[in-house]
């Protein structure tokens, strides 16, 4: 079996080697037992400003990351695996769901911001929302970790 790999789709990727590379999984990275890759929407972009955001498609207040965007990241990841997006309104994540997430070759976990993420891009790639509480943080890279 090959090492379990884990796709980050963040607009925060330096929050990540910090907290990744210390303690039990510091070490399971070390031994090779799993990787991670962080991919950075504001890399797809081809404004100046680097913009990822957008008024949600059909109304509502707020801003969510924008579907183009998105699409453009989520393909550039070779194998995708199971698709994560951390959301407050996702099914409840318990050690069970952890043994099942364990027992995949990869994952994708898709980081919210703003107020969200275009509801057409997690349709369109089958996206599972998973939740670890009832509590909003300030983004999903906090519940990715």
């Amino acid at each position: 079996m090959s090492a379990w790999h884990v796709n980050l789709i963040t607009l925060f990727p330096d929050m990540f080697p910090a907290t990744l590379g210390q303690s039990l999984s510091g070490k399971a990275l070390e031994r090779g037992d799993w990787s991670y890759a962080c991919i950075n929407p504001r890399d797809f972009t081809e404004d100046v400003h680097k913009t990822v955001d957008d008024t949600p498609y059909g109304g509502g207040a707020g801003m969510v990351l924008r579907a183009d965007i998105l699409e453009k990241a989520h393909l550039s990841i070779k194998k995708p695996g199971r698709k994560i997006y951390m959301s407050p309104r996702g099914k409840v994540l318990n050690q069970a769901l952890v043994k099942e997430l364990c027992a995949e070759e990869s994952l994708t976990i898709l980081c919210g911001r703003y107020e969200g993420v275009d509801q057409r891009f997690l349709d369109a790639h089958g996206y599972e929302e998973i939740s670890i509480g009832d509590y909003v943080l300030s983004g999903g890279e906090p519940a990715a970790m």
